[in-house]
């Protein structure tokens, strides 16, 4: 493998580009230097920069700005979010491809279960619908107040679940009680539970990627920490977790990288593009 290096590298956002803050389920809006340069050198030497994450649209592009990795609109990047639900191109924000489903009947099971839950469906370029405020920070935009029949009333990419009363296991148990095979579902670092059609993730967002660049995911560096990330792991041909992730995700990974706080991302993107390659 001496002679491989990526031609596209996929990068996680939360926990993989910006560190955690401590036990807030909140990161740091800022890319340390290590990370940066790495990214820069990559870019450099030609391989394609794909932020794919669990974030909306609008939750993206100030990442993208804060890594200086495109020119405007004169050769605008590709961005998977919501999980892959949505592909689009920036800047400007031009959605390219996007996933809908009905959402409603598996909203229902879960609040039969977690009554107190909340539930938000992206309003895009705002913010959310939600049906109670999440707690600060972990919604980008405004939260727009809505009845719950009208935020999953219609066909939708992507709804958010949250409960903060309960924990992330209690999630894992929940979506393996209800038996979610009929759509896509990834349970958080948190309470927090993302629904999206069937076979919809990161690496379906990717593939969509790839496919338009003409580039095998043979060729493709992806680098996550979340579980989220465990199909963008292991569709690409080289998937790294980062130092920090839960097992199902280390387990999956052809390798695991240092910490989001040891700078990680920026130790594996040095093995294929280093400081005076």
């Amino acid at each position: 493998m001496t002679q491989w290096q990526p031609q596209l590298v996929a990068l996680d956002i939360d926990g993989t580009l910006l560190a955690w803050v401590e036990g807030s389920g909140q990161t740091y809006e800022q890319i340390a230097p290590a990370v940066y340069d790495a990214v820069q050198r990559a870019r450099a030497a030609g391989a394609h920069i794909v932020l794919a994450s669990g974030r909306s649209p609008h939750g993206m592009t100030r990442i993208a700005d804060l890594l200086d990795i495109h020119e405007g609109d004169q050769d605008p990047l590709w961005i998977v979010a919501s999980n892959g639900a949505v592909v689009f191109r920036y800047p400007p924000v031009d959605v390219v491809h996007e996933e809908t489903f009905d959402a409603a009947p598996a909203v229902a099971a879960v609040l039969e279960l977690h009554p107190d839950a909340l539930v938000a469906v992206e309003e895009r370029g705002v913010g959310y619908r939600v049906n109670r405020h999440f707690p600060e920070g972990e919604l980008s935009g405004e939260m727009i107040l809505t009845d719950l029949d009208d935020i999953v009333g219609h066909p939708v990419s992507r709804v958010i679940i949250r409960d903060p009363n309960a924990s992330a296991d209690d999630f894992v148990k929940l979506a393996d009680t209800l038996g979610l095979h009929s759509i896509g579902y990834v349970v958080g670092w948190t309470a927090w539970l993302d629904l999206s059609a069937q076979g919809v993730h990161k690496a379906s967002g990717l593939q969509h990627v790839a496919d338009e660049l003409g580039i095998d995911a043979r060729d493709v560096l992806a680098i996550g920490d979340g579980r989220n990330d465990i199909e963008m792991l292991r569709w690409a041909g080289r998937g790294v977790a980062m130092g920090q992730s839960v097992e199902a995700v280390r387990d999956v990974a052809d390798d695991v990288t240092d910490t989001v706080y040891d700078d990680g991302a920026a130790v594996e993107i040095g093995r294929w593009f280093p400081p005076g390659g």
